[in-house]
């Protein structure tokens, strides 16, 4: 290297770096300003026949497609012209202002076509722009939902196919009387029509979706109903709906249509087909301290009902999964008192077609040194997980930990991961002995978190790794905990301490809706045993508490309305049972489909 390009090692030290912003808004100004004036222009592109003359420099550093063209061995380098097929000239236009000046202009009748050239052209800030516009405006007007549902199909942009759905699922109703339902594919539509999520209040409305579509070309479609109708859940039907379907002319023109309606009503696994969103209701599953009883309850919808137990061992912990599966895990029912290191537990998922638990595999225990265990049994990422606190002293020390199985749904069967070591023990001073302490477990979209006064855990399901989490001082021991968002709500045995803790900022806080629960609330005087859950979007607080005027224990619920900044108590059904006095926690929700809970053990 030549003595003039050497830097002196010590003026190196003083090196600094700058950036002048307006020479880089003046740099692009000019640019803009050639291509308006028409100055040093090399190349024209023509679109449907208009011709746009431009840089080559400037197009290739804006573009990869244009980058390949001019600097690749391709007839476009030597070319004064260059014809750019499948692209409209309009969009063009603003394709340009873009290239030139990094403006351009979206609305919802060029997003479409704009998405696709820029796609085509590999401008990759202008397609993802596009894909946001086309997010933020589905459903801003009723016939455009549709529409761009077909169109994120083609060009798998899965954030506005997401979207879309989401909209169709809440407004079915009103998508299937629109003009653009018809168009439709045959594919689309069963894809529609096959979703849970779907907000109906009844499945007449999927067959009456189904005929509109069908008549809209009957002679082109009518072929199609036949595979079209097991996408019908008949089971939701009464049976003079049935009928009448059976009987309706397009069903009776085609002969295979009647016989794969008679097929579909007599196999048991389509009678199982879950019931649609809108059918359900969500109900909190609060289960009793003293007796073997769970109870399904939305006090603001005036629901309450029971579902007995009595046929299954001792109910050790329960767990709603994302898709409203109830599963308990209880002690086998061979279940004794010998020091065996291993046992197994029974898992039961509720069937509600049948108002029935079936038993699942079983999941293998350590019982460690024979110190009660403490089960819970939590949904994470999609998958069911057993934990189970275990103290052990088979090595001759006294040691803490956190055993944990993943159930998989599918297979049936239990997977073993990896334990989590815990402190775990606390000096008592008035007795001088070491004190087990408890732990809180919840779950929070993909992770696990298990915390005390002074540890804490996160387990997260993706990874299948858990990671240690820094704790502050002067936390208290928490008995009750739930999810909400991205922030868990925890409370103490007395509920006289309640925090919080953010998941994405891995804080804990004060929050204002708990400090106004010290602010004259008579249903929190006297409280104990809280419970969480998350019922409606709402924050809602079970307690056990002291009835004044009797002297014996109730049970309690409130919810925190956010619009209006207060606690607000409900009231409870009369018929509640006096089981309910003391909840155990924790009460997870699932959406629940009433009709189904009419006969059987269940009662209102």
């Amino acid at each position: 290297m030549a003595a003039a390009d050497q830097e002196p090692r010590a003026s190196a030290v003083h090196r600094r770096s700058y950036q002048d912003k307006s020479y880089l808004h003046g740099f692009l100004g000019s640019v803009g300003d050639f291509q308006n004036d028409r100055a040093f222009q090399d190349v024209i592109l023509e679109v449907e026949g208009r011709r746009f003359p431009c840089h080559r420099l400037v197009l290739s550093a804006a573009s990869p497609y244009f980058r390949a063209m001019f600097t690749n061995d391709m007839a476009e380098r030597r070319q004064k012209k260059v014809v750019l097929q499948c692209l409209d000239a309009r969009i063009f236009r603003e394709i340009l202002s873009y290239i030139y000046s990094g403006t351009f202009h979206v609305s919802l009748y060029n997003v479409q076509p704009l998405y696709q050239a820029a796609d085509f052209l590999q401008l990759d800030y202008v397609r993802d722009t596009c894909s946001s516009y086309m997010v933020e405006n589905v459903g801003v007007e009723s016939s455009n939902c549709v529409d761009l549902y077909k169109f994120a199909g083609v060009f798998s942009v899965d954030i506005v196919l997401k979207r879309c759905q989401q909209w169709i699922y809440h407004n079915f109703a009103e998508v299937a009387s629109s003009e653009e339902f018809c168009s439709l594919s045959v594919n689309q539509l069963i894809d529609i029509i096959s979703y849970d999520e779907l907000h109906i209040k009844k499945e007449t409305i999927v067959w009456e979706a189904v005929v509109r579509w069908v008549k809209h070309s009957r002679e082109d479609r009518l072929h199609h109903l036949p595979i079209i109708l097991p996408h019908i859940r008949f089971n939701l039907l009464t049976s003079d709906d049935t009928a009448a379907i059976l009987e309706h002319p397009l069903v009776r023109e085609d002969p295979g249509s009647s016989e794969v309606i008679r097929n579909m009503v007599q196999k048991e696994n389509y009678l199982n087909l879950k019931p649609r969103d809108g059918m359900t209701t969500e109900m909190a599953l609060l289960s009793s301290v003293r007796s073997n009883q769970m109870f399904c309850i939305n006090p603001k919808a005036g629901k309450f009902f029971k579902i007995s137990c009595n046929d299954v061992p001792q109910v050790l912990a329960k767990a709603v999964t994302n898709d409203s599966d109830i599963y308990i895990l209880t002690e086998a029912s061979d279940f004794t008192e010998a020091s065996d290191s291993e046992d197994q537990l029974s898992l039961f998922k509720y069937n509600e077609f049948g108002n029935r638990w079936e038993q699942k595999s079983s999941v293998r225990c350590v019982r460690g040194d024979g110190r009660p265990r403490v089960e819970h049994l939590v949904d994470a990422g999609g998958h069911l997980y057993y934990l189970a606190r275990v103290v052990d002293r088979s090595s001759g020390t006294e040691e803490m930990f956190m055993a944990m199985e993943r159930y998989d749904q599918h297979t049936d069967q239990w997977h073993s991961c990896s334990r989590v070591d815990l402190g775990g023990w606390e000096h008592d001073n008035q007795t001088d002995t070491l004190v087990i302490k408890d732990y809180t477990v919840v779950s929070c979209d993909r992770y696990i978190y298990i915390f005390s006064d002074t540890e804490m855990h996160r387990y997260d399901s993706s990874l299948e790794f858990w990671y240690r989490l820094i704790m502050p001082r002067n936390i208290p021991q928490f008995c009750t905990a739930v999810a909400k968002g991205t922030n868990i709500f925890c409370a103490n045995f007395d509920f006289s301490k309640r925090m919080v803790y953010n998941t994405e900022r891995q804080g804990w806080f004060k929050y204002q809706a708990f400090e106004q629960i010290d602010e004259g609330h008579h249903f929190f005087t006297d409280s104990r045993s809280p419970g969480f859950f998350v019922l409606e979007k709402k924050l809602h607080l079970v307690l056990s508490c002291r009835d004044e005027t009797t002297g014996s224990d109730t049970c309690r619920i409130c919810f925190y309305d956010k619009s209006k900044a207060t606690w607000s108590g409900l009231r409870l059904p009369t018929a509640l049972p006096p089981e309910l006095r003391q909840c155990a926690s924790p009460s997870p929700v699932a959406r629940m489909y009433l009709p189904y809970f009419k006969s059987g053990q269940m009662h209102a």
